[in-house]
């Protein structure tokens, strides 16, 4: 039987204090590790011990193996749970826990290896009697092959990376002609993404429903499957939103999914939490996609409805328990969804973000796993998934109502976040409904408002006028209460949100309320009480509060649509534009120049590329806003850039 005491958590982030949170409540010592980025993370300050593995690339720090090995040995850890992304799909490091004498908490390495296959695993599927879709997961993997294979399958087909998984090296082919470039494409990526170009086709499912189901087995040879999660809303093949159950299960489909899922884990003797992903077409067929080898990020919808802390019983079975409840005990209860909470502009093609976090208060009501406080920084060395909402409720749509309430009213304040699409998200009427595919996103979401810049509503720029002048009322002179037409005549604001501008008028009112003018109207105001984090206003006779944070001449405002920031330009020079359309480039966030393509007095054209910034696992290029001549160019290949940072000059 295996005995540990101490488990080193091989991660970072909202999962690294999830695992700690259910350890230390079972009696468990955690030892945390972290990287330059991540000195003063929270997941470092919650655990018992915390060892510095490396710099903050994450080749160098978290997929480190040696490294994490080292920080094992040193602090006597005798378990070693990687959550998931990460080191927690690599067989040869769960094969060298095991040398090393500790205990992987995850399944055997023989699984994570065929299961990390998605050609290896699809055979082993085939032959275990699990439904697969018609395709080709052949060794040949010559053009030849794959062409002839196309044919036989037939068109449309996906060419899926066999060792990928997130949307790389996946690309969806209408017709023969396109084939032989997707292939070259795909091949390219899962390479990079990867380190290998193997290939399988398949037959594409349009508009499928996308839905796993979360197996559990012990070492003594149970195997259980704790019901199903829908994972349909999904953009570029990554989840947005995750639910249980499914909206469209019966309890046949249920059982015959449930089963289907037992029969994969069988053929690998799987032990620990593992999910098998399903794609589910409309007449109820059902296929097998892939098997993921450990905790998922959507676990907490499923421990929602059943009642069972996941993270526990990995805890329990890694130490050799039996599961403590067979199939008939497994009973779900009313239902749970969650959105993932990033850092990300969507109204910027979901450009990631980094950043500090000035305000950060999770809304009451709703579970967040998060790994948030405020003051930190947001680097751009790791994936921008901050955290994950969770609403229960005794019906779909309690919960759907609970979570929307949660997401408008959690801040997040300091950078751009996708909050606004999430809200937008859970009160389209489609989602609503339950009836919906993996098409959700681009067939009714693609014109949604919260995929264009956040423009200010006139309140809200009222609120900003009005939390700036008092603030500096506060600071220089009487309270803002005590002001009165005896201190002169009214007082021109001007705001600004990115490129845009708006001029407004400040006058007094009676009992300390303004009267704030602009083009749409007068709108009367009065701030009650603010304290730095939130502000007690009336505004045309209703009472409210808001969350904000101000910094100078910097205002970040919490709403319901997500978070405004706002500048008090009143006494800033005039300038030109500094957007996309202007002479003047900018980093859209921090990250590393990873190519130059331009150089002083080069002619470039509007839309021409002029340089390649690296960030969060991602390459985002960056072009020219207008014709013209490079003046000046700021950066060279290898430099760190802050986000705003200017890096070239056109005129």
């Amino acid at each position: 039987m295996p005995n540990f005491s101490k488990i080193l958590i091989a991660n970072r982030g909202e999962i690294a204090c999830r695992i700690q949170r259910t350890a230390q409540a079972l009696g468990y010592r955690t030892v945390a590790v972290f990287s330059d980025a991540d000195a003063e993370a929270l997941h470092v300050q919650m655990a018992d011990e915390a060892v510095h593995i490396g710099p903050s690339a994450v080749q160098q720090s978290y997929l480190d193996g040696a490294a994490l090995l080292e920080a094992a040995r040193r602090t006597g850890a005798d378990a070693i749970h990687p959550g998931y992304g990460f080191l927690s799909e690599n067989a040869e490091f769960a094969a060298a826990c095991e040398s090393a004498g500790l205990v992987f908490i995850g399944p055997s390495a023989a699984a994570i290896e065929l299961m990390g296959s998605k050609r290896r695993s699809k055979l082993a599927m085939l032959e275990a009697g699990v439904p697969c879709i018609q395709g080709y997961q052949g060794a040949e993997q010559d053009d030849a092959t794959l062409q002839r294979e196309a044919q036989r399958i037939g068109y449309p087909l996906m060419i899926k990376a066999s060792a990928g998984g997130g949307g790389r090296g996946m690309r969806l082919v209408q017709q023969a002609e396109q084939l032989l470039e997707q292939i070259r494409t795909a091949r390219s990526e899962a390479l990079h993404a990867f380190g290998s170009d193997e290939l399988i086709l398949e037959q594409a499912l349009l508009e499928p429903r996308h839905v796993e189901v979360q197996v559990f087995g012990d070492q003594h040879g149970q195997l259980i499957h704790l019901g199903e999660r829908d994972c349909s809303i999904q953009r570029r093949h990554q989840k947005v939103i995750e639910e249980a159950p499914c909206p469209v299960m019966t309890a046949e489909l249920r059982q015959a999914m449930g089963e289907a899922a037992l029969k994969a884990g069988r053929a690998v003797n799987y032990v620990g939490a593992g999910t098998v992903e399903f794609l589910l077409d409309a007449s109820g067929q059902f296929y097998f996609l892939e098997m993921n080898t450990r905790l998922q990020v959507e676990h907490p919808v499923t421990e929602l409805v059943t009642g069972l802390d996941l993270v526990a019983l990995q805890l329990h079975v890694a130490a050799g328990e039996p599961l403590p409840l067979s199939q008939e005990q497994v009973r779900l209860d009313g239902h749970a969804i969650e959105v993932r909470l990033y850092a990300e502009d969507p109204a910027q093609d979901f450009l990631p973000q980094t950043g500090q976090i000035l305000g950060w208060e999770p809304a009451p009501g709703v579970r967040t796993d998060h790994g948030l406080q405020e003051g930190q920084w947001v680097s751009p060395f790791y994936d921008p998934m901050l955290g994950k909402l969770i609403a229960h409720g005794a019906t779909r749509e309690e919960a759907r109502r609970k979570l929307l309430r949660g997401v408008e009213d959690c801040v997040l304040l300091g950078l751009e976040s996708n909050r606004r699409l999430l809200a937008n998200l859970l009160r389209h009427p489609v989602f609503a409904s339950g009836h919906f595919s993996t098409a959700f996103i681009a067939e009714h979401f693609a014109q949604d408002p919260s995929l264009q810049p956040q423009e200010p509503t006139a309140e809200e720029l009222a609120i900003a006028a009005a939390l700036f002048h008092h603030h500096s009322a506060s600071a220089h002179g009487p309270a803002l209460n005590a002001w009165s037409n005896n201190a002169g005549g009214p007082l021109d604001y001007r705001l600004g949100v990115q490129e845009r501008q708006w001029s407004l008028q400040l006058s007094a009112g009676p009992s300390g309320a303004l009267q704030i003018r602009q083009d749409t109207g007068p709108l009367q105001l009065k701030v009650r009480s603010a304290d730095g984090r939130r502000a007690s206003l009336e505004i045309d006779g209703i009472r409210r509060q808001c969350a904000y944070r101000l910094r100078g001449g910097e205002l970040w405002l919490s709403n319901a649509h997500g978070s405004l920031h706002l500048q008090d330009r009143t006494h800033a020079p005039a300038q030109g534009p500094l957007g996309a359309h202007s002479g003047t480039l900018k980093a859209p966030m921090d990250g590393a120049i990873v190519d130059v393509l331009v150089s002083e007095g080069m002619s470039v054209s509007k839309g021409q590329l002029l340089l390649v910034l690296e960030a969060m696992k991602m390459e985002h290029p960056l072009k020219a806003g207008i014709d013209g001549v490079i003046t000046r160019v700021q950066v060279s290949l290898g430099d760190q850039v802050k986000n705003r940072q200017v890096l070239v000059e056109v005129e």
